[in-house]
């Protein structure tokens, strides 16, 4: 298990900038060595810098399958959704992606679209193993919590289960999918994009440890694999062991 690699960059711009370089590095790795990128997304800061950057990117779209780290559970019209955000932020320009981006079913229950997310993803990744994402792009909450995953919360000590209903999330719409630990830690890659000076507490406590038990973004180890964090300098600004790009 690698320890976490840190970028520290001048500006939430530069931040973006880079998320979308390694996004697509890692895309255009992952179509030359197998012929499909399998990508996990968020919303949230994520899918702004995503949805600015991507589309003007030079990459095969023909060989991506995008999926979502978790989702919330309300009608694609409802702008809590970040299958829409994604839709409208990067599908409308990129066409290509029409019918290889992948929503939670909300015409079902939270449990049923659960198990229908994981048959979507095994659509692509088949077989009985924990799915493998080429790269999971992942958001952490002023809380510390990753995906639906949030301090506290029983699903972090989910292992039976790839993808997850929660109903109770501390944070609305309390109804979710998400994927739980064992798929998040068996990725190539996950990375983290995180700006502005009110995340600098916390991440402090997820990078440098604390009191108490691991938040949910610290969580975040892939075992045969890498975790990538992206900062800028207001978000970085207590953190001691880590120097600026």
């Amino acid at each position: 298990m690698a320890a976490a690699v840190v970028k520290v960059l001048e500006s939430e711009a530069a931040v973006a900038q880079k998320l979308c370089e390694i996004v697509i590095e890692k895309a255009n790795a992952a179509i030359n060595d197998r012929g499909v990128f399998v990508v996990g997304v968020s919303g949230g800061s994520a899918a702004k810098f995503l949805c600015s950057g991507l589309p003007s990117a030079t990459t095969d779209w023909t060989k991506w399958r995008i999926f979502f780290c978790d989702e919330r559970y309300v009608p694609y019209s409802d702008p809590e959704c970040t299958y829409t955000i994604f839709k409208d932020g990067l599908v409308s320009k990129v066409p290509a992606l029409a019918n290889l981006i992948y929503p939670i079913n909300t015409d079902i229950t939270v449990e049923e679209a659960a198990e229908d997310y994981l048959k979507k993803i095994r659509s692509v990744l088949p077989g009985n193993d924990i799915p493998r994402f080429d790269l999971l792009v992942l958001g952490m909450g002023p809380d510390g919590h990753t995906c639906s995953l949030f301090p506290g919360h029983p699903l972090l000590k989910e292992t039976s289960k790839f993808v997850a209903p929660i109903k109770d999330s501390p944070k609305p719409p309390p109804s979710r999918v998400t994927l739980t630990f064992p798929v998040i830690n068996n990725a190539a890659c996950a990375v983290f994009a995180s700006c502005g000076a009110g995340k600098a507490d916390i991440l402090q406590r997820v990078l440098e440890g604390g009191d108490g038990d691991p938040l949910p973004a610290a969580m975040v180890r892939p075992t045969d694999g890498q975790v990538i964090w992206i900062l800028d300098s207001a978000a970085a600004a207590k953190l001691k062991n880590v120097q600026k790009l």
